[in-house]
């Protein structure tokens, strides 16, 4: 797990939430690449304070065909700020984009 270089800026936390809808022809296999390789960040990069994530289990029914939600927790803004143009985040990306049918991000401090 990578050491932290952030611990001495005490900026508050950032949430990432991220959630995926996938092609309708998506594998499942293929689907489990992207949730291998999400998950991975957390020990690849820098900052990351946590990583969770889960398929949709609502009974609801609102989910508008997206199924996978990760929660990424930052340091701080400076943490994302280092996470998203990193090396091994746009490599995820290029294992998840040939899936992806949509995608929608939010973010915010807790």
């Amino acid at each position: 797990m990578p050491s932290s270089t952030f611990a001495n800026d005490h900026s508050e936390s950032i949430r990432h939430v991220v959630c995926f809808k996938f092609k309708k022809e998506a594998k499942p296999e293929d689907i489990q690449k992207v949730e291998n390789a999400f998950s991975a960040l957390k020990n690849k990069i820098d900052g990351i304070l946590s990583l969770e994530w889960g398929k949709n289990n609502s009974p609801e029914g609102l989910n508008k065909e997206f199924t996978h939600c990760f929660i990424v927790t930052f340091e701080n803004a400076k943490a994302r700020e280092v996470y998203l143009p990193h090396p091994d985040h746009k490599a995820f990306v290029a294992i998840l984009k040939p899936i992806l049918d949509d995608v929608f991000v939010i973010d915010f401090t807790p």
